[in-house]
């Protein structure tokens, strides 16, 4: 299937064309023909999987075809909230992609920089407004914000927002809409929590589940390596220098720990920025544009900050620490595995960890292959029992992982990240 059938008008179709897009990945097109329609709906599929084009080409597409009803004033006539600042400016630049030949105007509010700006732009007047919880119900509440012209409302991303505590943030946004509206839920995951609040808000919804043939966790290569604590940041360090040229996204549990990776990295003249949520909003962008636009190849960031990572091209995720919460390794490493792409992520594993790799083992229902050979390994830890996979198809050690630190090797890997290889 096409783009072309499923009944989208032809500036959206221009627009998907100047980005390449021609076929539809099945999150879209399951979901642009019921929304077309005007039903609400509850969407669940996988990071990278394109949730965004998914809900913004039928807004799109209805704003513009109800244009001439609003004329003079814009007004907010389509509100997307999503957890964090980067994932909201994502958004709305997919918006603006897909919308360049609409005439239809978004702008983007979140918190952590001063509003004026943002407020500006909304006293000019906007058809989608894609905000953060926080600065949409501060502007609401200082009156710059009216939501009463709403007609399309999206929770992106949902799990993640519950998961932050924004719970009670969104039934008070929720309150302020028109009862009359189209209402989308869409969340990576579906826990108990996302159906309730679902069954709560929506009307009657129907729901998109998307169970690819090959689960993130499945398509993206994977390797464990045993370290100890200590010997985490050299262990990175000896990664890093085996391939200078790969874009490498490396995951901290932590905001510290995200500033003392950098800090050592930058003391091995190894350039490196971090993002996370103590770093101003122009900082986590600079790093971030850097990042993307390969002016810099190593980018330290917490979970939260991550969210929104989307990198065309993006050769390795690394763990440095593993999370305590299994479904957000698979989060994690769907930054490198995006739609259809194949990637690589390499975690360590210290002695503390084994309990968070066993819960991750079993989650992804896969046994992920260990790099025994490093200069770092750390004797006691590898022996203690990894709980082997329940699936019937365990993957095997990937042929490049096996000599890829051996001392007759060392010095000749040198990788190219555009043949996503580490």
């Amino acid at each position: 299937m096409k783009f072309t059938d499923l009944g989208i008008i032809e500036p959206i179709l221009k627009a998907l064309k100047d980005e390449g897009y021609t076929h539809p990945t099945p999150i879209q097109e399951q979901s642009i023909p019921i929304l077309l329609n005007r039903k609400d709906l509850l969407g669940c599929a996988q990071t990278g999987t394109g949730k965004t084009a998914a809900f913004t080409i039928p807004i799109l597409q209805h704003l513009f075809n109800s244009r001439n009803d609003h004329k003079g004033h814009r007004k907010i006539r389509s509100l997307i909230v999503t957890p964090t600042r980067e994932l909201a400016i994502q958004i709305s630049e997919n918006i603006t992609a897909y919308g360049k030949y609409t005439g239809i105007k978004n702008t983007v509010i979140f918190g952590g920089v001063k509003q004026r700006a943002q407020t500006d732009a909304l006293r000019r007047g906007v058809d989608i407004l894609v905000a953060t919880p926080g600065r949409l119900l501060d502007l609401i509440s200082q009156g710059y914000i009216n939501l009463k012209d709403v007609k399309y409302f999206v929770l992106d991303e949902a799990d993640q927002m519950l998961d932050m505590g924004f719970i009670h943030d969104i039934k008070k946004i929720i309150a302020k809409l028109p009862v009359k509206r189209q209402s989308l839920f869409f969340s990576a995951t579906m826990p108990s929590a996302i159906i309730d609040l679902s069954s709560k808000i929506l009307g009657n919804y129907q729901k998109v589940t998307i169970k690819p043939k090959q689960a993130t966790a499945e398509k993206v290569e994977q390797a464990i390596y045993f370290v100890s604590k200590p010997n985490k940041t050299k262990l990175l360090i000896h990664i890093i220098e085996a391939n200078p040229e790969a874009s490498i996204l490396v995951f901290s549990r932590t905001k510290h720990g995200a500033d003392k990776i950098v800090r050592v990295l930058n003391k091995a003249h190894i350039k490196a920025a971090a993002i996370h949520g103590n770093k101003s909003q122009g900082a986590r962008q600079r790093a971030l544009g850097n990042f993307k636009k390969g002016e810099l190849h190593i980018l330290i960031a917490t979970d939260i900050a991550a969210r929104g990572i989307d990198v065309e091209e993006l050769s390795l995720v690394i763990n440095f620490d593993l999370p305590n919460i299994p479904e957000t390794y698979v989060h994690r490493i769907g930054r490198t595995g995006r739609a259809k792409a194949s990637g690589i992520a390499l975690s360590f594993c210290n002695a503390e960890e084994k309990a968070y790799l066993k819960d991750i083992q079993k989650l992804i229902n896969q046994q992920i292959p260990v790099i025994s050979e490093h200069p770092f390994i750390s004797d006691g830890i590898e022996d203690a029992p990894i709980p082997k996979s329940t699936s019937k198809n365990q993957q095997k050690k990937p042929k490049r992982h096996s000599n890829h630190t051996s001392k007759n090797s060392q010095q000749n890997r040198r990788v190219s990240s555009k043949r996503r290889r580490y």
